[in-house]
């Protein structure tokens, strides 16, 4: 059963309270924080080790980055990691979104040539409306082939990978990099229209770039692992990156978005009055960061669930759903096939990845102005105006005043209309599953697209192989379909 709370700035008969927390004394507090987050604790058990002193889902701590090389970022937040309190993170009447897309960190417009593109726009400023709107209108001219050039992708990856784990590849074949390949090229013919096959600098090594481009913006904000401590934090999270490490190989996606995405370029152009360096900079902000950002964060999320040896039982109900779907739609895998009602196990097990794994862990806002933010049950905060509110979604999205069992992985959890009522509670897209993306909110324009995308993958794994095993980022098995 679902809990009845009062909307995250309604008026309750509790008066509100001061939210617990503090952010310590300068320097040495932030200071503090930064390292628990990304040395001593990391950052689920940063939330949820103060959430549990402060026993309050709402509280003030500081966010990374910190001292002692980001002059002008205030690391001090109100966290919040319930899902009644988190909704006020939509409310565009109660908070700004200016320049806040990863945090109090705004890294440099110089990665984006320039362009304050439009994630980085609020609501009120007048831009924002125009550059929403350019993304739909690539977004719905897009619809015509972006599954075919998904699967055709996807086809080419799983040929790469199976010729690897053929050969016998120690700990099985890797499906990143084929993956990435993949999610750019169709990308790229998608929404622009531009073939990577075009240039071959950009075919090789387009990905690549699009790698270092967004490490060099976020890694003074994730957790990285990759190198030990004390390095890491005194290597990749003292100071920002300069773009210059980048921008020769951002200069040449420009060049080839301007030449092959023409068509694209000249939408934004002339229907929607952005100049042309606005509005390739806002393509390769959508295609970059956005898409090709979030779908390789995702979809490796997705395949490893499905995936893990443990999940047999899973993947045996999965493939039969695909196929009895599939006998339904000619055995194609497209739009139609993984339409809302014909795979609700495969739609669920998708939802169930974004609510467990959201690509996007943080959300950002600041407070337009004083107001009470009310979590479960009518508790209010009292928030005054210039406040920072971060919610922290993988805790949010495993209240357990919401979610039964919230820590465990139930690929069923959104099936039927018991199911699909906690929807509303999946926000993943920076907004409820169950609202739609407009020109006044920030809400992901390819919702739809994504969870869609998503399914499709599924679907055609599973009328490709009977079975599949991952471990990692590498299937170790890959069961190929048998005739009936």
């Amino acid at each position: 059963m679902l809990p009845s709370f009062s909307p995250a700035a309604t008026a309750a008969s509790t008066p509100p309270r001061p939210i617990p927390g503090g952010y310590g004394i300068p320097v040495l507090g932030p200071l503090r924080d930064r390292l628990d987050y990304f040395w001593f604790q990391g950052p689920e058990e940063f939330f949820r080790r103060r959430a549990a002193q402060h026993r309050s889902t709402v509280f003030r701590a500081n966010i990374p980055p910190t001292f002692p090389f980001f002059l002008g970022v205030d690391p001090r937040v109100v966290a919040i990691v319930d899902t009644a309190a988190f909704t006020a993170l939509f409310d565009n009447t109660l908070v700004d979104k200016r320049d806040c897309l990863i945090g109090p960190y705004n890294p440099s417009d110089s990665f984006t040539g320039g362009t304050r593109v439009g994630v980085y726009l609020d609501t009120e400023e007048p831009e924002h409306a125009r550059t929403k709107a350019y993304a739909m209108e690539l977004l719905r001219r897009s619809s015509r082939v972006w599954a075919p050039e998904f699967l055709a992708g996807v086809d080419t990856m799983l040929t790469a990978v199976e010729s690897d784990l053929a050969a016998g590849k120690e700990g099985g074949a890797s499906f990143l990099v084929p993956l990435q390949q993949c999610i750019f090229r169709f990308l790229c013919k998608a929404v622009t229209g531009a073939d990577p096959a075009a240039e071959s600098l950009v075919d090789r090594f387009g990905f690549y770039i699009l790698d270092v481009w967004l490490g060099l913006q976020l890694v003074p904000t994730q957790k990285i692992g990759a190198i030990p401590q004390p390095l890491e934090e005194l290597l990749l999270h003292s100071f920002p990156f300069p773009s210059i490490i980048v921008k020769p190989g951002y200069d040449i996606l420009y060049r080839f978005i301007e030449k092959h995405g023409a068509e694209a370029v000249a939408v934004g152009v002339d229907t929607h009055g952005l100049t042309v360096k606005d509005a390739v900079n806002n393509i390769l902000f959508v295609l970059g960061f956005n898409a090709f950002g979030g779908f390789s964060v995702f979809l490796p999320f997705l395949v490893l669930e499905i995936g893990k040896p443990d999940a047999a039982d899973l993947r045996t109900r999965l493939r039969d759903e695909v196929r009895a779907a599939l006998q339904e739609t000619g055995g194609e895998v497209g739009f139609a096939a993984v339409a809302k009602g014909r795979m609700p196990l495969v739609r669920s097990t998708v939802y169930e990845v974004l609510r467990t794994r959201p690509p996007v862990p943080l959300q950002f806002g600041r407070a337009r102005q004083d107001f009470v933010l009310r979590s479960h049950g009518g508790e209010g905060f009292a928030v005054s105006a210039g406040e920072m509110l971060c919610g922290y979604q993988p805790l949010a999205m495993r209240d357990p005043a919401v979610f039964d069992r919230p820590e465990e992985f139930v690929a069923d959890r959104f099936v039927g209309e018991e199911g699909e009522k906690l929807l509303s509670y999946v926000y993943w897209s920076n907004g409820p599953e169950t609202e739609d993306p407009a020109l006044g909110n920030k809400q992901c324009a390819a919702k739809d697209a994504v969870i869609a995308t998503a399914c499709m993958l599924v679907a055609e794994l599973f009328r490709r192989y009977d079975d599949f095993q991952c471990q990692g980022t590498s299937f170790t098995k890959l069961q190929k379909r048998q005739p009936s």
